[in-house]
């Protein structure tokens, strides 16, 4: 071997172990970054990701929801079972089974996404049927939603006309319930 074949060996191996260190120290860098950017994932984007699949949800004052995710929006979402639909305020929703692994950024969410519980439950309340309000503390109400304030529903318990308003805080609320 000439001493140019051995200097351009010495070269190149001088070279593969450059890239080899260069190699290590970006996979460190790239994990890092991974793990810092998570840290902006929120538990809505990776629901929003999950919309259409099956999802099993452990929700305080509830206990385990199951059904199919069909919509998510400002700090609730909706979930479809067999019997009946679930409004669900996220801030009560402590597990969730089965979502995707995937999230879904909020600036790649249709405006309708981004409207809050208060509208989800001025949608109920329009359509006047009666359900039920389980709150986080384990108690439930069978209602009629009346009107919506800023953070809290009107709800009339009983019948009509005996006029048993109750009020409920949205931070209160674990999810409201079809009576279908």
């Amino acid at each position: 071997m000439t001493w140019e074949e051995e200097l351009f060996a010495v070269l190149d191996d001088l070279e593969q172990q450059a890239e080899a260190l260069y190699d290590a120290e970006r996979s460190a860098e790239l994990a890092d970054r991974s793990r810092t950017e998570y840290q902006q994932v929120t538990l809505a984007s990776r629901l929003m990701a999950s919309l259409g699949q099956q999802v099993r949800m452990e929700v305080i004052g509830l206990g385990l929801v199951s059904g199919t995710l069909d919509r998510v929006g400002d700090g609730w979402c909706l979930v479809t079972g067999h019997a009946q639909d679930w409004v669900l305020r996220l801030g009560a929703v402590a597990a969730v089974h089965g979502a995707s692994e995937r999230s879904l950024p909020e600036v790649a969410w249709s405006p309708v996404a981004r409207l809050g519980l208060g509208s989800a439950l001025r949608r109920i309340a329009d359509a006047g049927e009666r359900c039920v309000v389980h709150l986080a503390d384990g108690t439930a109400h069978d209602v009629l939603l009346r009107r919506v304030g800023a953070d809290f529903v009107e709800a009339v318990a009983g019948e009509v006309g005996a006029d048993r308003t109750l009020l409920v805080a949205f931070a209160a609320l674990a999810g409201v319930q079809s009576r279908e």
